[in-house]
């Protein structure tokens, strides 16, 4: 890499730690091109990115950024994923390291809150954020229904009451 080449990359990480929520350190150590080839296609279908970089140059990127405390984990060879989305990041990289024992992950930060590995297993293990807004439309539009059902049950029983009484007879012409 030559001097802006450098720049670049250490602009373009800074970029990534100023708009993203989370990131995950992960060692790479005898990956494959296939192992890094599908590793990266899962990240992009998760909607996260992988990459592997110099870590004296991610250190300068994340200086004065809430993700400034990962740079103790950029030792040997290491790299990085990042999402919008904490859990899709985590749950692609940790499902990732189940199997491929070549991929090992680190830690990694929250909006600034440094995680450990059990932090960032732990983060995996719940639902994206796609399942989580599911379910909460679902408990939203759950109650709606019923309280519309239980309004209309009386409604729907003196039409009963009056259909009946209509067929007897019973109730007279105005």
């Amino acid at each position: 890499m030559d001097r802006t080449e450098k720049q670049a990359f250490v602009a373009s990480m800074a970029s990534v730690f100023a708009n993203t929520s989370m990131v995950v350190v992960t060692r790479n150590a005898g990956l494959t091109v296939a192992d890094v080839t599908d590793l990266r296609r899962r990240m992009r279908a998760a909607g996260a990115t992988y990459k592997v970089g110099k870590n004296r140059l991610v250190t300068l990127a994340a200086k004065g950024t809430p993700f400034e405390g990962i740079t103790p984990m950029l030792t040997g060879p290491t790299a990085l994923a990042w999402a919008e989305d904490p859990v899709a990041v985590a749950k692609v990289a940790v499902e990732f390291a189940k199997t491929n024992e070549k991929l090992v992950v680190l830690g990694g930060a929250l909006s600034g809150q440094l995680l450990d590995l059990n932090q960032v297993k732990a983060l995996a293990e719940l639902p994206s954020l796609d399942a989580l807004r599911a379910q909460l439309v679902g408990f939203i539009s759950t109650p709606a229904t019923r309280i519309a059902g239980v309004l209309q049950a009386p409604a729907g029983q003196l039409a009963r009451v009056f259909g009946a009484y209509a067929d007897k007879g019973d109730v007279q012409a105005a």
